[in-house]
Order: C-alpha cells, then structure tokens, then sequence
C-alpha cells in the first residue's frame, strides 16, 4: 500500500429481499452546473469547499497531481484564491490556518476557463478531493513554500 495515496473501497452492491420496500431516487442535480430540475443554477450542496491563497493552491494541485488524488479544483475570488471540491460534511470538522471551508460549492460550467482541474467524463461530474489528503498536501505545500523562502503564507 502506497503512503499518502487514498484507498478507495468500491461500493458493495445489497440485495433487496423480496417484499422490502424501495425508495425512488430524488431529482438529480446536475454536478457541472448546479441545475436542479427547474434548471437553477446557484450553489450544490453536493460538495463543500477548501479556499486557499494561490500561490498555496497551485502548490498544493501540483502534490495532489503527483499522488493522483486531486479531484476538481477552480480559481475563484479573481483569480487570488483557489477552491477545491471536497465531500459534504467537511466545513464542519475543518481547522486549517490559511484556509477557510465553507458548505456548498458555487460550479462554474465545465468549459468556463476558471477550471485549474475542470469536471471529466461524459457528464462532467466533478469528483471531490478526500478532505485529509487535502489537509496532507496543503501542510506540505506550506512546508514547500517556507523552505523556498516564499512564506510564511
């Protein structure tokens, strides 16, 4: 097992005994766009969101990429901040100096320039980055910085 790769499980299938009742499954919200049903764009709850200096960012897309870990990534607040996507739940849990963890995620569409790491597949789903793979690279990043005299951040 490889040290700072994420191991992902696959998702066991469960059988539904007979008899048992099956929920259907809610409206999709499109992951691109945000756009429900009704087509709203506005903020996904599917996704919350890590900000950081860019600088910091870019540092740390570059470490993510090295390990294969890096889910999508936007340049946000004209250009002097980076997002990354991270799973629902994260803002609540997360304490990081020089970065801020909001709930919700606002999309850009997947062809908007913006995109540091756009959306892939076939339906442009954005694929969260796992939050203390996230925290890792961003603390190594900082590392990086300092030690090159470009901190502290």
């Amino acid at each position: 097992m490889a040290t700072g790769v994420p191991q992902y499980r696959r998702p066991t299938v469960q059988a539904v005994l007979p008899g048992s009742a099956v929920l259907p499954a809610p409206p999709a919200v499109s992951a691109c766009t945000g756009a429900g049903p009704g087509g709203v764009v506005g903020k996904v709850a599917q996704y919350d969101t890590v900000t950081v200096p860019v600088r910091h960012g870019l540092e740390a897309v570059d470490i993510l990429r090295l390990r294969r870990a890096c889910g999508a990534v936007q340049q946000i607040a004209g250009g002097s901040a980076i997002a990354f996507l991270v799973p629902p739940g994260t803002a609540l849990r997360w304490h990081l100096p020089g970065s801020t963890c909001t709930s919700g995620a606002d999309l850009l569409p997947p062809t908007d320039p913006h995109w540091i790491i756009p959306p892939s597949g076939p339906q442009h789903r954005a694929r969260p980055t796992d939050a203390w793979v996230l925290r890792s690279a961003l603390c190594e990043a900082a590392t990086t910085l300092t030690a090159g005299g470009l901190g502290p951040l």
